[in-house]
């Protein structure tokens, strides 16, 4: 290693060791004949004493080598756990040099604009470095936690199809199939239940999920699910797995006990008494402290589409009917296997109870409009899934971003993820989306028709 310690890690009993610490320059302060910087790494600062004429400035990568002294009595820094101690230069090594920033590392009053722009250097402050620290812990106890009850994480495909599950697809074109498409995966909805068929009974995976819809604080349009789904079950089996998971992940994580089984609440009377299907149910709103968990249950199967003048499915098509008499002749009220919890007030999980049976699954299709002939074409390997032997099962997806901001207090979904999209799902590091050169696009069989674009935002105007 090209360091003996981290920029955090000396305290008084080091005092006297020679040692070599690797870091970025922070602050520069010129004192008559001595030069005092701060270094730091993700794991903390320290104060570093330069007798010889330097020039180093904000923003350098050194490395620095010297004897670790105790600080003068009145000196010490009582807001760096480092504060006590002080490195004492004997070498410099400037891996690189770094023009003036633009803008101070951790400043609350920098344009979220500017530090998207610049988030490579926003990810050096501690507050961004402590929310993706505690996200990868949190993603490591629900791993614990699964693979400790029985569940394998098994990775699905990126470059899946397009399927109707309530928001529009990515689209990727195939260049070796020309004219058509790929869809990136909105969720891993169908390949968690074609691996019930295949005996995985108690599935898991922290999924990348990607949706092509308007933001909000709390959406971006790639996003991270906690997705499982478990054979042989109903929806207590369902229930328990995940308040067992929560109180794990918060206890390890926050050391916060949290009261199980989470209370229920049907739909129809979370919309008459909160006129809401999330209702925040904290005894006071003020407390950001509180975590009020509730399961809502029984939602319909069906809502009605004004526009579509046509039954859609209310959750996504796979979800399994409580009464199937009422399919017919009574869709306004079917009731729907699915369940949604729901956290201070944000929709945390969504998930259900699926159809196993490829009867039920074609009826269910058929009253959606989407006849035989179209559900083979979108469908049929479900279906012939369904059809050889597929077990009783359901699932869950559990919204992680949401989940670490409402822990975090977080003012936005984007400050509990390393790279996220502006809220016109743009990167504005990468400058992307942008423009491709001519050949990339005859590769994928693609043409432009830019013009007729213009014309119709000319007439718009």
């Amino acid at each position: 290693m090209l360091r003996t310690h981290t920029c955090g890690e000396l305290r008084k009993k080091d005092v006297g060791k020679k040692v070599k610490l690797c870091g970025w320059v922070d602050t520069v302060r010129a004192h008559g004949k001595l030069t005092f910087i701060d270094l730091v790494d993700r794991y903390g600062k320290i104060q570093v004493v330069i007798k010889d004429k330097n020039d180093l400035k904000n923003g350098y990568c050194v490395r620095i080598s010297g004897e670790v002294k105790a600080r003068k009595a009145g000196t010490e820094n009582k807001d760096l756990e480092t504060g006590e101690v002080e490195l004492l230069c004997e070498n410099i090594e400037t891996f690189n040099e770094s023009p003036p920033l633009p803008f101070e590392i951790g400043d609350s009053n920098v344009s979220e604009e500017v530090r998207l722009k610049y988030r490579f250097l926003d990810l050096r402050s501690k507050e961004l470095q402590k929310n993706l620290i505690l996200r990868h812990k949190i993603i490591k106890s629900f791993r614990d936690f699964f693979d400790k009850d029985g569940f394998i994480e098994v990775e699905t495909p990126f470059l899946g199809k397009s399927t109707p599950e309530g928001a529009r697809d990515y689209l990727v074109p195939s260049r070796v199939n020309a004219g058509k498409f790929y869809a990136l995966p909105q969720s891993p909805q169908l390949y968690k239940q074609l691996l019930m068929v295949s005996g995985f009974d108690k599935y898991f995976q922290i999924a990348r999920c990607m949706r092509d819809e308007d933001l909000r604080a709390d959406r971006q349009p790639e996003f991270t699910q906690v997705d499982a789904e478990m054979s042989f079950v109903d929806e207590n089996d369902i229930f328990d797995v995940v308040e067992r998971a929560l109180k794990q992940v918060l206890k390890e994580v926050f050391n916060k006990d949290i009261k199980i089984p989470f209370p229920r609440m049907p739909y129809a009377e979370a919309m008459s008494k909160y006129k809401s299907d999330k209702p925040d149910l904290r005894k006071d709103k003020t407390n950001s402290d509180e975590l009020a968990f509730s399961w809502i249950v029984d939602f319909p199967l069906f809502e009605w589409s004004d526009e579509d003048k046509k039954w859609n499915a209310a959750h996504h098509p796979f979800c399994m009917p409580s009464d199937l008499n009422k399919l017919e002749k009574d869709k306004a009220n079917v009731k729907a296997r699915t369940y949604d919890l729901v956290l201070n007030g944000t929709e945390l999980l969504s998930g259900s109870i699926r159809i196993h049976n490829p009867k039920i699954q074609s009826k269910v299709f058929r009253e959606l409009g989407i006849d035989e002939k179209e559900a083979q074409k979108k469908f049929g390997f479900l279906l012939s899934a369904l059809g050889h032997g597929a077990p009783v099962h359901g699932g869950f997806a559990i919204g992680l971003d949401r989940l670490i901001q409402i822990l975090l207090k977080a003012p936005s979904i984007r400050e509990v993820i390393a790279f996220p999209k502006n809220q016109s799902a743009q990167d504005m590091m990468l400058d992307a989306p942008n423009d491709v050169d001519e050949k990339q696009l005859k590769e994928a069989h693609i043409k432009l028709d830019l013009q007729k674009k213009e014309e119709k935002k000319a007439k718009k105007k």
